[in-house]
């Protein structure tokens, strides 16, 4: 394992965001052995004119002014920067090649604010570690000059209509100038592959701190549900859950209690879902207290609508779902056959229907020990072992010592 390197993680969550994050888990697990740099995104006009009360906004108002610092310590060898910078909202411009151009002068923005912050922690011979973001770090390897540059791709992003317009062309050519690409399924890794041979599959990490099993206790809101309950936590978006098929289930299996833990879009506000006696909204819950609501499900699922956000998505729900070892059922997608042996993999609403009852009728004490067992199998020190693994490899092969 490579121990002792400097580190530069950018991405498009910031460290403040209260939604759990893989960037954030990499970077915590990155900085047991090494010195790590984590960068938000810079500020954009529109976000600045739009929300310039959200304090979080106002902060870095401030730290462009000049009035904070911009480098947080975190920890022992984990430092964030909050860019003193703004860049320019340009995702309006329909020319990719007119993009490109002003997308080039944000990014030597961002650039020279990192680099900043480089000299004064005195990073050297650095490594770049790019989650995901096609256009704010698109030219940070020519304008950073790490010694490698990586790109992670944990979400099929261009699915999106906001990163399609562009990201349909800039996302391949970023993954073909970066040094090694880096992906958390193997649908991913393959979609990488096509732009650059030196794209390896680097598995997903958990974190299961609120997610053990040991003296836990069902939440008394769950407790006043009548049986079984068959439940989801999680975003309620239509663009990535099934909710055709809730409404089947939930009206085909009146005699079955279906609860949501999330927030929701507006196609699930007005959804018939909200109309049926047998269907819970509970509403979003603190991270540490989800467990208790896993505990009193009887039956977890993933009802994924099938897209091209969603088809090569690696679940981590499903992990914290088996890591209380529940029965659980999913929607049959390339990166849930690695889950086959201790999850039900549905196609359709029939094979819903068919593989709650089934787990519903099979459950046994030594069934959900193999969950949990699997489940803990992803660690973030695994995954983490890959990526530098993976460094290691591309460095060897291009000649680089690090």
């Amino acid at each position: 394992m490579l121990k002792n390197k400097d580190i530069i993680i950018v991405g498009q969550q910031p460290w403040d965001t209260e939604i759990g994050s893989n960037c954030k888990d990499i970077a915590l697990e990155l900085s047991k052995n090494n010195r790590i740099l984590y960068v938000n995104s810079p500020l954009d006009r529109i976000t600045k004119v739009r929300y310039g009360t959200d304090p979080k906004v106002k902060k870095r108002i401030d730290i462009i002014a000049g009035r904070l610092p911009g480098i947080e310590k975190i920890k022992e060898n984990l430092y964030n920067l909050y860019p003193d910078c703004l860049v320019e909202s340009i995702n309006w411009i329909s020319s990719t090649k007119l993009f490109k151009f002003f997308n080039r002068r944000n990014n030597r923005k961002f650039a020279n604010s990192i680099l900043d912050a480089i000299h004064k922690l005195c990073f050297k011979d650095y490594l770049l570690f790019n989650d995901n973001e096609i256009f704010k770090a698109f030219y940070l390897k020519e304008f950073l000059k790490p010694s490698l540059s990586a790109y992670y791709s944990r979400d099929n992003i261009v699915g999106v209509k906001y990163w399609a317009k562009h990201g349909v062309q800039l996302e391949p050519e970023l993954m073909a100038k970066s040094d090694l690409c880096l992906a958390n399924s193997e649908y991913l890794r393959s979609y990488c592959k096509t732009f650059n041979p030196d794209s390896f599959y680097v598995g997903q990490g958990c974190d299961f701190t609120y997610f053990k099993d040991e003296g836990l206790k069902p939440s008394p809101e769950i407790l006043a549900i009548p049986k079984p309950i068959i439940g989801y936590i999680g975003a309620l978006w239509n663009s990535r859950l099934d909710l055709a098929l809730l409404e089947r289930i939930a009206e085909e299996k009146n005699d079955w209690s279906l609860v949501f833990i999330g927030a929701e879009d507006e196609e699930f506000a007005a959804s018939r879902l909200h109309t049926m006696p047998n269907v819970y909204f509970l509403g979003t819950k603190k991270p540490e207290t989800l467990a208790s609501y896993i505990k009193g499900f009887d039956v977890c699922m993933n009802p994924q609508y099938i897209n091209p956000i969603t088809v090569g998505n690696y679940p981590r729900k499903i992990d914290e779902y088996l890591a209380l070892g529940k029965p659980t059922i999913a929607t049959k997608t390339e990166p849930m056959l690695d889950f086959k042996e201790y999850v039900f993999l549905a196609e359709d609403g029939d094979g819903y229907i068919r593989g709650i009852q089934e787990l519903l009728d099979t459950d046994a004490p030594e069934l959900q020990e193999a969950r949990k067992k699997f489940a803990l199998s992803h660690s973030w020190e695994r995954s983490i072992q890959l990526i530098l693994d993976a460094y290691g490899q591309t460095a060897a092969r291009k000649g680089i010592t690090l």
